[in-house]
């Protein structure tokens, strides 16, 4: 035996030490909690981190089991319908895991990533049969929720009795359609909702649960795929774009059915080419029972032969409830309106208006119609809508209650103001959109906006377009292209703006070509004109312009008569170069520099333009213009007639923008932009956004409640003039080419400090920045400034939200200190300038340079409150990197979680308490210049934020 060890007791000191120890480490709280409380926390928990739980401890384990047991209501992707279940399930962890809930009823977020068509035998993968093998081994399962085609249809062969529960959205869709997107839906199928993107199906059958079908780019299959369509519950009725019969007889059933559906509220038809008049007829069958009696959406876009009369039996039938129309732009006139005005109804609930509407993917798609037809889509071509202000005063005549109107592609809108009579007043207006009306004049628009008394957004796209260069040499109006010529054809001058509606109309002309022999590319085409229509307008022209001192002869001869006394309209137009940059369907687009093209009969803003460019090139006086370089050519020759007929090679030099006095038409000239001013005179008006537009100037003249400007790709837009809009504090300005930075810098910083400003820009032009600083510092300004040059390319709209955070709170310390802390409000006027003559006179100047999101970024200020940025020469700039520095919570509050004034000026207190032993005073209010340089080079950079 070994010696005996000695047992000693532990002292005191030892055992409290112990103590403390134990007392020092953390409790286990949830094993304490009894597995009744447990499983009344999982409730509240994803799936997921309910299933982590289980190997934290025993106690855990058994928790979750028993939650399992009994829950009947699983969520595989937390709530978020979007998400994708997570990965690493295998046919057989599936089904464990469905089998560990026996009384699951419903199993929501079942969205695979990806499934497996079959088994493969000793390959452990996840499946459609593995899946359906998990599911029924769930007894008491009544739905599923999936978004996986091949899944669905397997669960509705299957397991007919399950319910697909929420909404079948497929994941997949594209187009043109892929041919591996296949469903075919049986009858009766339990579903309320789906939503088909991008499939092929074969028919739509009977399905009395269904509520909501959505069908876009659905190619239907079967020759005959609505024969069995009758869905009586069925609330919204969307078939955008789908390829299906040619044969408009095959879509009445789909119309029947449609109406035996009571509670249908919301119906869109796009390119569905129905029978012209089929709706009229089922109204009139089926409105004693009620059919289309509940709609409150209509919408109706491209489909080929719908008639004035299916819609307006559809209107007047949903009168009680309607809330929305969009009217394609064939439907799009005035005798719709006066039909409706005469039924004398009221639209008690109506609030929006579409005119000209044209689905969003057939003006983006950059497909052809005859591509599309390729794919099985209908051959639709549509006109611009035809509707004038007669028109336009029957609109709110009958849509008294209308609050947002949105009108597209109706050049026979010219005078806005006319649209105001006594019984049409438009009072409730609150949001106006107008794209692509371009005959629609600058000043009547101007007078129109000011007689809304409730109007709060405007929208302009591709609007008051500029006029060809040149032609206001021969007596061209403005802004519409038409002049002395064209108006002796078409009616259209400002003195009798609506005598010709009928003719748009009722054309008897029987050389007119008619909607059969049309061109495919109608509807984003910006050269629509009748070629007989084409052919007069260039007669007249040469004739109107041969009465004109400045013609000379020989050229009156060539554009008036060709070879052997042949009349003009036999010849061939010149193809001249014309300005390379022109507003089109999407945004400012090279000139495809092509031969002219004869268009179908089309009534449009085109026609006219293009009368009045054929009238400068008839006299050779169009030159091409791009940014900065003007290019001067040769007259055309015209020694014999036949030549006119032939291009020339032409010359080109660079010349200086200047004003040509010369009253000869035949001398080349140089023209600035014509100047088209747009003034706002508003009560109520709340914001504007204008894109693609060819205004040179907008002014503010009177518009209290003004919050913002957006102005994207306006080529000509250069000032801003602010007259009276005190609150007006957002102004974006992107794209724009020829913008006079620093005047419109100058026209806000000199604006009352009644509110914080943030000024977004992003010039096409180099910009020389110690200049612009220096300027704006040693301005009369009443603000602290910012400036902000951001780098990142693609632009990064992250810096601009944390720039307009810091900048409220920088305004919030400085009202703080001079409301609570009676520091002196500081001032900056003409006379302080002349005190302080020398740049920056007497601020403290601090500049910011760093990279934020992998791109350079820079901040130049006279914010006071940057204890990190004092130097010992006031004047003097200081560099760092401010994404290290902890002090630069002012600058980027979100990033570090302080968005507080008051916790920001406990970190600036030092600062605070030597300002006010200074007496130096501080500006309640303070702007923010944020210019992105991605667009510097002249090419405009794609953007989604914008």
């Amino acid at each position: 035996m070994g010696p005996r060890r000695k047992n000693v007791k532990p002292c005191s000191a030892n055992r409290e030490g112990s103590e403390s120890a134990k007392a020092d480490e953390p409790k286990d709280y949830m094993n304490q909690l009894s597995h009744e409380v447990l499983c009344h926390i999982f409730r509240y928990l994803p799936l997921q981190d309910i299933m982590c739980m289980e190997c934290l401890s025993r106690k855990l384990k058994e928790a979750v089991t028993l939650y399992l047991r009994v829950v009947k209501v699983v969520d595989l992707c937390a709530g978020r319908w979007w998400e994708y279940m997570p990965t690493g399930f295998t046919d057989s962890s599936f089904l464990t895991l469905l089998r560990k809930m026996p009384d699951i009823e419903q199993l929501y977020g079942l969205h695979p990533r990806y499934l497996e068509r079959r088994r493969v035998r000793g390959h452990e993968a996840f499946s459609i049969p593995g899946v359906l093998e998990a599911l029924q081994a769930c007894p008491n399962l009544l739905g599923v929720e999936t978004s996986h085609l091949e899944l669905v249809e397997a669960i509705w062969t299957y397991m007919p009795q399950v319910h697909i529960l929420g909404k079948f959205r497929n994941r997949n869709g594209a187009f043109p359609i892929p041919p591996e997107n296949k469903l075919k839906i049986p009858i009766g199928a339990k579903i309320q909702t789906l939503h088909l993107v991008g499939v092929n199906v074969p028919e739509i059958p009977c399905i009395p649960m269904l509520r909501h079908l959505y069908l876009k780019w659905v190619r239907l299959t079967k020759p005959q795929p609505f024969k069995d369509f009758l869905c009586i519950s069925l609330r919204t009725f969307v078939m955008r774009n789908c390829a299906g019969p040619t044969n408009s007889l095959k879509y009445v059933p789909l119309v029947t059915g449609l109406a035996s559906a009571r509670n249908l509220e919301h119906l869109e038809l796009v390119r569905v080419p129905f029978l012209g008049g089929l709706i009229q007829h089922v109204v009139e069958d089926s409105w004693r029972s009620g059919g289309f009696r509940n709609l409150h959406t209509i919408v109706l876009g491209a489909c080929k032969n719908a008639l004035e009369v299916d819609l307006g039996y559809l209107i007047i039938t949903a009168a009680r409830r309607l809330h929305e129309v969009r009217i394609q732009p064939s439907l799009t006139k005035d005798g719709v309106f006066s039909a409706l005005k005469m039924a004398e109804l009221e639209f008690p609930q109506f609030e929006t208006l579409h005119l000209g509407y044209v689905d969003e993917f057939l003006l983006q798609c950059k497909m052809t119609n005859g591509d599309l037809v390729k794919y099985g889509l209908a051959d639709v071509v549509e006109n611009p809508g035809i509707i004038t202000d007669i028109g336009m005063k029957a609109v709110n005549e009958v849509f008294s209650c209308i609050k947002y109107l949105v009108i597209y592609n109706c050049p026979h809108l010219h005078n806005p103001n006319n649209w105001i009579t006594d019984h049409s007043r438009w009072t409730r207006l609150v949001d106006l959109t107008l794209v692509r009306c371009h005959a629609i004049k600058l000043d009547s628009f101007s007078q129109f906006i000011e007689l809304l008394p409730s109007l709060e957004f405007i929208s302009l796209d591709q609007m008051f377009r500029e006029p060809p260069k040149g032609c206001a040499r021969v007596g061209l109006s403005a802004g519409t292209g038409i002049g002395v010529s064209s108006a002796l054809v078409s009616n259209q001058n400002s003195n009798n703006d609506n005598d010709n509606n009928n003719n748009h109309q009722n054309n008897n002309n029987p050389n007119i070509h008619h909607n059969n022999h049309q061109h495919p590319n109608d509807q984003n085409e910006e050269n629509e004109l009748r070629q007989d229509g084409q052919a007069e307008g260039q007669q007249i022209a040469a004739e109107a312009l041969n009465e004109m001192e400045e013609v000379a002869p020989e050229e009156g001869m060539a554009a008036g008569q060709g070879h052997n006394d042949v009349p003009a309209h036999s010849q061939a137009v010149v193809p001249m170069e014309v300005d390379e940059e022109q507003a089109g369907p999407s945004g400012i687009q090279p000139v495809v520099k092509a031969a002219p093209i004869t268009v179908h009969d089309s009534d449009s803003e085109d026609e006219e333009e293009n009368m009045g460019t054929r009238a400068c090139i008839t006299n050779n006086i169009a030159q091409n213009y791009s940014d900065g370089e003007e290019k001067s050519r040769d007259p055309v020759e015209t020694k014999e007639p036949s030549e006119v007929t032939k291009p020339r090679p032409r010359q080109t030099t660079k010349r200086k923008r200047t004003a040509d006095k010369s009253t000869s038409t035949s001398d080349p000239v140089i023209e600035d932009d014509h100047v088209q001013v747009l003034t706002l005179k508003s009560k109520n008006l709340v914001g504007i956004t204008l894109t693609n537009c060819g205004i040179t100037d907008l002014v503010l003249k009177d518009c209290p409640k003004m919050m913002f400007i957006h102005a994207t790709r306006c080529r000509v837009l250069k000032h801003l003039k602010v007259e009276n809009a005190p609150v007006v504090n957002r102004f974006d300005y992107a794209q724009c080419k020829k913008l006079n930075m620093d005047q419109v810098l100058d026209q806000i910083l000199r604006m009352p400090p009644e509110r914080n400003r943030i000024i977004y820009l992003r010039p096409m032009q180099q910009v020389d920045t110690l200049t612009l600083e220096q300027k704006i510092f040693s301005g009369p300004y009443p603000y602290h400034i910012c400036i902000i040059h951001e780098f990142s390319n693609p632009p990064n709209v992250r810096n601009k939200v944390r720039i307009r955070s810091w900048m409220d709170t920088i305004a919030n310390i400085n009202q703080e200190l001079i409301k609570y802390e009676f520091f002196p409000e500081a001032t900056r006027t003409e006379e302080d300038l002349k005190k302080y003559t020398k740049y920056p006179w007497g601020r403290d100047i601090y500049t910011l340079e760093g990279i934020v999101d992998g791109a350079p970024y820079s901040m130049i200020t006279d914010f006071p409150w940057l204890r990190s940025l004092r130097t010992a020469e006031p004047n003097s700039y200081a560099r760092y990197d401010f994404e290290d520095d902890e002090r630069t919570t002012i600058y980027a509050p979100r990033r570090k979680g302080q968005l507080s004034a008051d916790i920001c000026m406990e970190t600036i207190g030092e600062e605070i308490s030597e300002l006010r032993q200074m007496k130096k005073g501080v500006f309640q209010r303070v702007v923010a210049i944020f210019i992105h340089y991605c667009d510097v080079n002249g090419e405009p950079v794609e953007d989604d934020y914008i």
